[in-house]
Formats: C-alpha cells, sequence, structure tokens
C-alpha cells in the first residue's frame, strides 16, 4: 500500500514526536489510562458494543439506544489505536479484537453496517424503524439516519487500527463496507447525500491507506452532490445542502457537520487539486475568523440546531460551542494550514485547543462539557442533558468520545514540512524525528509554555545540514489576538515584542507568513531560542458583537481567562475592570493542576481597594458549580 500524493505541506506524524511537556503529558496520560477505558465501559453499559453482537447474531435483544451510537464505537477505536502506537498495551489491544469480531459479524454480507436496521430485521421487527428516523427501507432517510456518518467514523477508526497494530481485520470490514457504498451511490446510481458529514473524511483516509482511487472519486461525489436539488431533495443550511459546496460563501447551519465538510473538501482538494474546493473553504474561513469565532476558538453560537448564527452573533450564556465543534476546527486549520503554509491557521487552531477543547473535559479524563458557554449564572442549565456541570456521559454522547482521539494525536500537530522547510507549529516539550533532504534531523524542543513564553530548540542534524527553521511567531505575540478585526488588543505594549537567539547571540529574523525564518547551515548541537513575552492583554470585540459592547476580556498569552465566583467571594457576573486596573501574575502549582493566576488590582465603584482573581477558562468549573464570566463591563 502507498501514500498518494497529499497536501503540499506535511504534518510530521506524531508517531514520529515524543511530548515530554509538563502542561500536555498529564492530559495525554489521563486520557490512556482513564478516559479510553472509561469510554469503551461506557459503551458497554449502554449497549452501545453489544448492538454489534445483536446485529451478528451473537446475542439476542432490541437495539438499545440512538440509531447513530455506532459511532461512538468507532470513534474511541480511533483514539485507543492512536495511542496503542506510542504505549503497547497487550490487553488493550486483545479488547480491540474482540470489538472487532463483534462489528465483523454485524456487517451484512454485502457490506451493509447499520446495527439499528440489522437487528431490527433479524427480530422480524422492521416496523420499529420510523421512517423519521433510520427510514424504512436503506439509505431511505439519509437526512437523518446517520448511516453513512456511522461508518465514516468507522474508516478513520479502520486506518488508524491498522496502521498501529497492522491487523486488517477491521480495515477489511470497512473496505467491504466502502465498496458496497460505492455500489450504491455515484453517478447513475443514488444520488443522495449524507445529512450529518464525515463519510468523506473517513473515504479520504482509506484512499490513503489503500490507494484505491474509487474511495477519494466517491467522497468527491458525496461533496459535488450537495445543493444540487436534480439528484436529492435538499435538506437546507442546517445540512449544508442549500448551495452546491463550491458556491457556498458563509458558515451555515449545524457547526459540526459544516466544519467535517469542510476539513473534507481541504482533503479531497489536496488529493485532486480542486482549486475551486480551495478557493470555497477559503471564503468561509475569513467567514468565520471574522465573524463567528469565539474568542475562545468556540464556534456554533445557538442550542437551536447546534448551529452558527449570524455574522457577529456571540452571545456568551446561551453560546453552544460543542467540543466536537471544537476538534472540527482543530481539523480543518491544520488542513488549512497544510494547504497553505501561513500562520493564521495555527494561530486559530492555538486558540480553540487551549479553550475551547481543552474545556470540554475534566482533569479526571471522566467528566466532560458537550457545551462550552462564555458566561454562567450559576442556575442556567447550559450543558447537554439539562445539566450545568461537565458530566460522566451523555444520551447523545458524541463529545466524551470525540475527545478520546485528540490527545494522543496532539505531537502530529507540533512539527511540519515542505520539502527542506521545518515549521515548528506549537510550543510543546518535545522531541521530533523527520528527514530534511535525505539527512536525518532531530529537533528538541523544551518550554515551559503557556505559563511563559520562553522556547529553547536544539538542532540536531545527523550531519551539517542547510534548510529553513520556521518558529511561528503567534498573531497574539505580534499584537492580533486573531488573524481579523473581530477582536483586538486595547492598547500597544512594545514590550511584547519577540526576541531570537542562535547559539546565545541575539539575530535579527524575518518574519514570513507569520514565521520566523532560521535559513542557515545547521551544525550538530545548534540551539534556537524565541522569548515570546506574554503581558496581561485585555481584548475587545468588535462593535458589531452587541453581547460584548462595552465590555472587554482578559487573556495571556495563548490563554483566555475568566472570573469564577469562587475566587471573587461568589460573584463573576455584575462585576466590572477598570481602565486603571493592574494585573500582576501569581503561580500556584496547587490549584488546579497548577496555574498563573491573574489578579486585577483596581478601585472598586464605591472608590475602595478590590482584586478580582482570573483563572484559565478552560480550568473553570472543577471546584463546584458557581457564577463564571470571560467578558467583563470595563469602566473607565
Amino acid at each position: 500500500m502507498t501514500e498518494p500524493v497529499y497536501y503540499p505541506i506535511t504534518a510530521i506524524p506524531f508517531t514520529h514526536v515524543t511530548i515530554t511537556d509538563s502542561f500536555w503529558t498529564p492530559r495525554i496520560e489521563t486520557n490512556r489510562r482513564v478516559t479510553v477505558k472509561y469510554d469503551f465501559q461506557k459503551c458497554e453499559e449502554t449497549g452501545r458494543i453489544s448492538n454489534f453482537a445483536k446485529a451478528g447474531g451473537l446475542q439476542d435483544g432490541d437495539h438499545e439506544g440512538i440509531f447513530f451510537n455506532d459511532s461512538d464505537v468507532f470513534k474511541v477505536i480511533e483514539g485507543a489505536s492512536y495511542t496503542l502506537m506510542q504505549n503497547p498495551d497487550p490487553e488493550l489491544d486483545a479488547y480491540l479484537d474482540n470489538v472487532i469480531r463483534l462489528i465483523t459479524a454485524a456487517q451484512e454480507p454485502d457490506g451493509y453496517l447499520y446495527a439499528a436496521r440489522t437487528i431490527s430485521e433479524r427480530n422480524n421487527t422492521p416496523d420499529r424503524l420510523p421512517a423519521d428516523r433510520e427510514g424504512t427501507t436503506r439509505y431511505s432517510n439519509l437526512r437523518v439516519s446517520h448511516e453513512l456518518y456511522n461508518i465514516g467514523h468507522m474508516y478513520e477508526g479502520a486506518v488508524a487500527h491498522y496502521l498501529a497494530t497492522g491487523k486488517r481485520s477491521l480495515l477489511d470490514v470497512t473496505i467491504k463496507s466502502a465498496d458496497h457504498v460505492d455500489s450504491v451511490f455515484g453517478p447513475g446510481k443514488l444520488r443522495y447525500v449524507p445529512g450529518h458529514q464525515e463519510i468523506e473524511l473517513g473515504l479520504a483516509a482509506l484512499y490513503r491507506v489503500t490507494g484505491e482511487r474509487r474511495y477519494l472519486d466517491l467522497a468527491k461525489f458525496f461533496l459535488d452532490e450537495r445543493g444540487r436539488a436534480d439528484g436529492h431533495l435538499l435538506y437546507g443550511e442546517y445540512a449544508q445542502d442549500h448551495l452546491p459546496v463550491v458556491e457556498q460563501k458563509e458558515a451555515v447551519g449545524h457547526a459540526v457537520r459544516a466544519v467535517y465538510m469542510y476539513a473534507g473538501m481541504a482533503d479531497v482538494a489536496a488529493l485532486t487539486g480542486d482549486r475551486s474546493y480551495i478557493d470555497a473553504i477559503d471564503t468561509i474561513w475569513d467567514d468565520v475568523v471574522s465573524k463567528k469565532l469565539y474568542v475562545t476558538g468556540g464556534i456554533g453560537a445557538r442550542h437551536e440546531g447546534e448551529a452558527f448564527g449570524d455574522a457577529y452573533e456571540l452571545p456568551n450564556a446561551t453560546a453552544y460551542n460543542e467540543t466536537c465543534a471544537a476538534i472540527a476546527n482543530l481539523f480543518w486549520n491544520l488542513r488549512l494550514f497544510q494547504l497553505h503554509g501561513h500562520a493564521k491557521y495555527f494561530d486559530v487552531l492555538e486558540r480553540s485547543l487551549y479553550n475551547g477543547y481543552l474545556s470540554g473535559i475534566d482533569f479526571s479524563g471522566d467528566r466532560f462539557f458537550y457545551v462550552n458557554p462564555l458566561e454562567f449564572d450559576g442556575s442556567y442549565r447550559f450543558n447537554r442533558d439539562n445539566s450545568m456541570t461537565r458530566m460522566p456521559w451523555f444520551n447523545c454522547s458524541c463529545c466524551p468520545t470525540n475527545v478520546v482521539r485528540l490527545f494522543p494525536a496532539l505531537g502530529g500537530y507540533v512539527y511540519a514540512q515542505r520539502d527542506t522547510d521545518v515549521y515548528v507549529n506549537l510550543f510543546v516539550s518535545s522531541t521530533g524525528h523527520l528527514t530534511v533532504d535525505g539527512n536525518e534531523v532531530t529537533i528538541r524542543q523544551e518550554t515551559n509554555y503557556p505559563w511563559d513564553g520562553n522556547v529553547v530548540m536544539h538542532v540536531e542534524p545527523a550531519q551539517p545540514l542547510h534548510f529553513g527553521l520556521r518558529v511561528r511567531i503567534p498573531g497574539w505575540a505580534q499584537g492580533n489576538p486573531v488573524p481579523s478585526t473581530l477582536y483586538r488588543y486595547q492598547g500597544n505594549d512594545e514590550s511584547s515584542t519577540p526576541t531570537f537567539m542562535v547559539n546565545g547571540e541575539p539575530v535579527e529574523v524575518e518574519i514570513v507568513d507569520g514565521y520566523a525564518v532560521f535559513e542557515r547551515d545547521w551544525q550538530p548541537g545548534d540551539e534556537v531560542s524565541v522569548k515570546l513575552p506574554m503581558p496581561v492583554r485585555r481584548v475587545i470585540a468588535d462593535s458589531q458583537v452587541a453581547a460584548n459592547r462595552g465590555m472587554v476580556a482578559i487573556e495571556r498569552g495563548p490563554l483566555v481567562y475568566c472570573l469564577e465566583g469562587i475566587d471573587n467571594a461568589g460573584k463573576a457576573l455584575g462585576q466590572s475592570l477598570s481602565d486603571a486596573a493592574t494585573f500582576n501574575v501569581e503561580w500556584q502549582s496547587d490549584l488546579l493542576q497548577g496555574i498563573n493566576l491573574i489578579r486585577a488590582h483596581q478601585e472598586s465603584t464605591h472608590h475602595e481597594s478590590e482584586t478580582l482573581t482570573f483563572v484559565p477558562y478552560y480550568a473553570w468549573a472543577h471546584r463546584g458549580v458557581g457564577e463564571m464570566a470571560v467578558w467583563l463591563p470595563c469602566r473607565s
């Protein structure tokens, strides 16, 4: 099996990166030790796994749970497989073998795999398949049924499992499934499209492993059929099925569906060279970053439809910001970087990673936010299933099973390469191994990021070698919180200018597309130091964001901060921040797994001295239920 030509910039695989970071390693380890096993345990308890046994005739009983629950098992398999790539675990390996045995049994002879339908037909109760959900016959209600969404996640999980173990068990199931789907859909066949995009990503992944062009063509078919009323009854904006994908200019509808689609378009564009896809997702990205992105990097303003809002519709208390949407945003921005090589995509990715994603999972690894608001009054049940805390599970548990596949793959976001240019995109203590012009090169990164901005990179070519090292200089370190005018910093701070050294000597460095470029003849033992000063910054939103007029947010480096009532006499709402407030940063090793607190010292509205205490947004809601606010009224 050979890797087809792909993105012009290659992300260095996480299997070639060893993370040793004090911030990320504990979270990755918790994911490995707790979340993977916990998610499988919940999948067992809720019938998600036994549904496959029932579909395969290995167990009696009716289908349990929601008709798209198959997908949760496939996502955990993907995350578990990534974990195995880095930490061999015979027990987990054997467990996966058993789950895959059940999935194999559930597949019908022609390759169709959808436990809800197969169980009902096996039990001679097809009348239990509502026309408005699963559909009474195969693929008769793709707008809702998730038949193709489910198996799209299986394709991604199967590729991960094959790469991790070399076993073809799930990959063979996937190939049989994809061949079946290809026999049903396409020009001259059914021209329906999935209501929830995902199979496009899965088919592209399957193509990259097998080299079978039909799978890529099928992914492109599903994308090209969207918005074309001559092939199916259109689903509308909710499912991004209102216009052909190359004619879409704005992010609309269900946020996760949309961004999975944009990531799938990027994959297909990279593999086919379709420039119209790239132009479309570039335009949509500008719309998101300029009008629909939360300061936390979250996306999806509305609870209704889990959807993007209108331009500048960014409410705080009722923000949706689904954890899955943050993950999808990471996928999309990584791909855009690989297409274009500009740091602005990692600026958005980093913001989503440290804030919008991390807030979605408890330090314990077994409690989750589905919804991530920017304000909480202590009583509004904002989270899924009528809750206002992180929950151990949800009836619809797409988020708990999605987070598990990002942590072990994080190393794949740190370094990248185009020809003889090497990119450092995230500041994570780690060692990356790559090949430049046929020569082995090791980059060892040391940093205490995100708590300070000092980064040292030890460059170790196997022999003297000329190449370019491109180190991302985040937008926040250049005076721009996001690559648009949606947010800006209040005031300028010249002390925040980055500085650079090579082998201990200060150097002037050109910034190109957001990267500091170190082009030189590298010797074993060379050292690059980058200092990114981290003043506390006040963030102001565009005046068109009605929810944040007259408000200010606080951030330091990549981290957005918030007030929690527990640190501020029980009150976060109703507090205000004076323009004259001064800040100091305090390291607290025993609080919230170790954080930098920010204290704002100011005169209260009653002309008394007061202090407001801010914590990183990702860490909120770990100390009981209480008020929280990211945006505060500002006053002179």
